[in-house]
């Protein structure tokens, strides 16, 4: 498929298709086991896996953003940490 009329980036491919990815896994796992696993973490409210799903995906759409207006560097270093940021976030949340 031709997606440069969108300029698509391979960083922003795979950052989508991450995205993508994820939401595919977390609709299957909560099929296979409803409930969502809710915990309190470190924000001392209960979340669930589709909550903290969507805390590191604003969080991650956050660190590019702003990786993109104050850096020149190269967008692999806010994917890597952007991954970095989830599996905090999946862990410690």
């Amino acid at each position: 498929m031709d997606f440069s009329w969108m300029a698509w980036t391979t960083p922003t491919i795979i950052f989508f298709s991450t995205i993508l990815f994820f939401l595919i896994t977390l609709t299957v796992w909560e099929i296979r086991v409803p409930g969502g696993a809710p915990r309190n973490g470190i924000l001392r409210f209960e979340t669930t896996r589709g909550d903290r799903l969507f805390i590191s995906l604003l969080g991650s759409a956050y660190i590019h953003i702003l990786w993109l207006a104050l850096t020149s560097l190269s967008v692999w270093f806010a994917l890597v940490l952007a991954i970095i940021f989830a599996i905090c976030v999946f862990t410690f949340v």
